[in-house]
């Protein structure tokens, strides 16, 4: 099957993530900067959700550009990250309106969305990979070597660290939290990579 919508459905579903967290942005009471100010937990948790909602939408599309098909078991793979993915607006509604801030199982919750969105992006990959030509395909050579793949390694155990942490020191669970982003935040170019030889082969 073409990939065409499932991409126009991902990306749709994705934008409306986006649309739900933006509509949960409250106005300050004041008019003034201190208004302003004490809103800042509140506008930083938006980002965080905004950068990790963005890292996945330009890994989904690097990996759709780099196939040409689906079949049955990438769809069910996608609505599978999809699912996590959308619970990312709840989650931080749910930090946002815990007090005080940050609350510890709100953050641990938060950080178990952020686990399973990250463990549901390994059978999507390994589907478009089998479904592509397997380790031979574009998408198999790109993601088969072990050049960036220590971030899929380490991003699973800070978020542990960070949901068991948050039971102790909830501030600490937020620093792990920005750490993986910033981390992810760095392009992994194995997929262009591979595209540019693909082409100019």
């Amino acid at each position: 099957m073409g990939k065409g919508r499932l991409e126009a459905f991902s990306d749709g579903v994705i934008a409306v993530i986006i649309t739900i967290m933006v509509l949960e942005l409250k106005t300050p009471h004041e008019p003034t900067l201190q208004a302003l100010l004490a809103n800042a937990p509140v506008f930083m948790s938006y980002v965080l959700s905004f950068i990790y909602v963005g890292i996945y939408w330009n890994n989904h599309h690097h990996m759709l550009h780099a196939v040409q098909r689906i079949n049955g078991r990438v769809m069910w793979a996608n609505l599978f990250f999809l699912f996590w993915l959308s619970l990312f607006p709840f989650v931080t509604s749910w930090v946002n309106e815990s007090h005080p801030f940050p609350a510890p199982v709100p953050i641990a919750m938060y950080g178990f969305v952020l686990l399973m969105a990250a463990l549901s992006w390994i059978p999507l990959g390994r589907a478009l990979i089998a479904c592509n030509g397997g380790r031979d395909g574009t998408l198999g050579r790109a993601l088969g070597g072990e050049h960036g793949a220590w971030k899929e390694k380490i991003s699973p155990l800070f978020y542990l660290a960070g949901i068991a942490l948050a039971f102790v020191a909830p501030i600490v669970s937020c620093i792990l939290y920005i750490l993986v982003a910033i981390v992810w935040f760095v392009p992994d170019r194995r997929i262009e990579q591979q595209l540019m030889k693909h082409h100019e082969a």
